[in-house]
C-alpha cells in the first residue's frame, strides 16, 4: 500500500494501519513533519575497499533525493569520501599513513568526488554545489554565520549542498585516521546551523545495538532511545567496518548535538538506499533519537559546538555548582588556575577540579589577567588590575554547560 503524504512532510501510513485487525497492527514511528533533512554519508558507505568512490551507490542516492525532494523542501548531503577516490587514483593498494600522502590524496580525490555527484544528480536536474569547510571556520562566529546564509540561500535556490571537511588543510584530524575521515560531528553542527527537522545518518550496520553484534548473537538492536546518557555511551564502540574512524560513540556525540538545536536524529544502514525511504515513512527500522531535552539558543550552540577553545580555566568545587546548579556566571573567586594562550573575548573551556571539562565560555579577561586576580573577589579586580571591565570573567549569557 502506498503511503499517505502530508504537506511538505513524511507521516506515517495511517490508512494502512486502521485497515489492519488489531491482532496484525503494526507499530509505526510518529516522524514530526521534515522540512529540512541532513543525510550524512559515512566513509564505509561511499567507499569500496581498494576501489575507491562506489559508483553504483551515488547513482542510487542521486535518485533517493531526487524522490524526496517532491516531498521535503530542503535537503543537504555531508559527504566523506574524498581520501578514498584519491587513493584509487593515485593507486595506492594499501592504506597510507602518512598525513602528507592523505592531503594529496583528499586534494586529488575531492575533485573526483564531487564530480561522481554532479554528474548522477544532472540527470534528474538537480544542481549541486561543493562546500569544504574546518572547524576552525565555524569557530569564528562571523563566519559561521555566512555558513549558514550560504547553505540556506542555496537550499533556497533549491540546489542540494554537498559539504565535506576540507581533509586538505585539518592537520589535527587526519594524523589520527587510520583510513579514511568521519563527519558525525561536522553533520550535527550543519544539522543545527540551517536549522534541520532531522538528520540521518547513514552507517554501515543497521543501527545501535545493546552489544556488539559481531560478537554476541543475542545483540539487540535499540529502536527508540530519548535519553542519551553514560549507559548508552558504555555500549558504543568503535567503527565495526573498520573503514571510518567514527564509530557508534561519534554518533551518539552528533546525535546529542542534533538534539540540542530541536533537530531529531536517525541512524540507519545506508548500503540500501530504501531504508531512508522506510525510516521517513515511519518504518521501525534503525535507531530513532526522539527526545529533544533541551534546546539551546543559536549563539550557546555555537560556543558549545562549534567554537575552538584557546585555553582553560580551572575552578573549584563551589564554581563548578554554581554554574552547573544555579546557572550563575564565573567569578574570579572560583578560579583556581589558568593555561592556554588567550586574550579578551576568545572561547575558553572551564574545567573542574577532576580535569573534565563542565562548560566553555567568552572569557571578558585576558590570561594574564586571570592569574592576576583568580581567587580574589569581584571587588578586588580594580585594586589588581588598574581597571574593571566587569565582575564576571565569564558572564552566564556567555557561558554554556557541557557534558562532563
Amino acid at each position: 500500500m502506498s503511503p499517505s503524504w502530508q504537506g511538505s512532510g513524511f507521516w506515517i501510513r495511517h490508512s494502512q494501519v486502521r485497515i489492519l485487525p488489531p491482532q496484525f497492527f503494526i507499530y509505526m514511528r510518529n516522524l514530526p513533519s521534515i522540512k529540512t533533512l541532513v543525510i550524512k554519508i559515512g566513509s564505509s558507505i561511499i567507499t569500496e575497499e581498494n576501489s575507491g568512490i562506489n559508483k553504483s551507490f551515488v547513482k542510487s542516492i542521486a535518485g533517493k533525493i531526487n524522490e524526496l525532494k517532491k516531498y521535503i523542501d530542503n535537503i543537504a548531503l555531508v559527504s566523506s569520501g574524498a581520501i578514498a577516490a584519491g587513493s584509487q587514483m593515485m593507486g595506492h593498494k594499501e592504506k597510507s599513513g602518512s598525513i602528507i600522502d592523505k592531503q594529496v590524496c583528499a586534494a586529488i580525490g575531492q575533485t573526483r568526488l564531487i564530480k561522481h555527484y554532479e554528474g548522477e544528480f544532472k540527470k534528474y536536474n538537480i544542481n549541486v554545489a561543493q562546500i569544504l569547510i574546518t572547524k576552525d571556520d565555524l569557530s569564528n562566529r562571523r563566519r559561521y554565520i555566512n555558513a549558514r546564509y550560504c547553505i540556506r540561500k542555496l537550499l533556497e535556490l533549491d540546489i542540494v549542498p554537498i559539504i565535506n571537511e576540507n581533509d586538505i588543510v585539518v592537520v589535527d584530524e587526519l594524523k589520527y585516521m587510520e583510513t579514511f575521515g568521519d563527519n558525525d560531528n561536522l553533520a550535527s553542527l550543519i544539522a543545527g546551523l540551517i536549522e534541520a527537522d532531522l538528520l540521518l545518518i547513514l552507517s554501515d550496520v543497521n543501527g545501535l545495538y545493546d552489544k556488539n553484534p559481531l560478537i554476541y548473537e543475542d545483540a539487540t538492536i535499540l529502536n527508540d532511545i530519548k535519553y542519551i546518557d553514560k549507559s548508552l555511551f558504555n555500549i558504543a564502540g568503535k567503527s565495526l567496518s573498520g573503514i571510518g574512524t567514527g564509530g557508534m560513540k561519534t554518533k551518539l556525540i552528533a546525535a546529542r548535538n542534533a538534539l540540542q538545536s530541536a533537530c531529531y536524529v536517525g541512524i540507519i544502514n545506508g548500503k540500501d538506499v530504501e531504508n531512508i525511504s522506510a525510516f521517513l515513512n515511519g518504518d521501525v527500522i534503525g535507531t530513532f533519537f526522539s527526545h529533544v531535552k533541551e534546546v539551546k539558543n543559536r549563539k550557546k550552540l555555537w560556543l558549545g559546538q562549534a567554537t575552538t577553545p584557546r585555553g582553560d580555566i580551572f575552578v573549584d568545587d563551589g564554581a563548578k555548582e554554581a554554574l552547573l546548579v544555579n546557572k550563575k556566571s564565573l567569578l574570579p573567586s572560583g578560579i583556581t588556575s589558568v593555561k592556554g594562550k588567550f586574550g579578551i573575548g576568545d572561547v575558553v573551556r572551564v574545567v573542574s577540579s577532576t580535569d573534565n571539562e563542565i562548560a566553555r565560555g567568552i572569557t571578558r579577561y585576558s590570561l594574564d589577567d586571570i592569574k592576576k586576580i583568580a581567587g580574589r573577589r569581584s571587588s578586588e579586580i580594580f585594586e589588581v588590575l588598574g581597571y574593571k571591565f566587569s565582575e564576571e570573567v565569564i558572564h552566564r549569557n556567555d557561558l554554556v554547560t557541557t557534558e562532563e
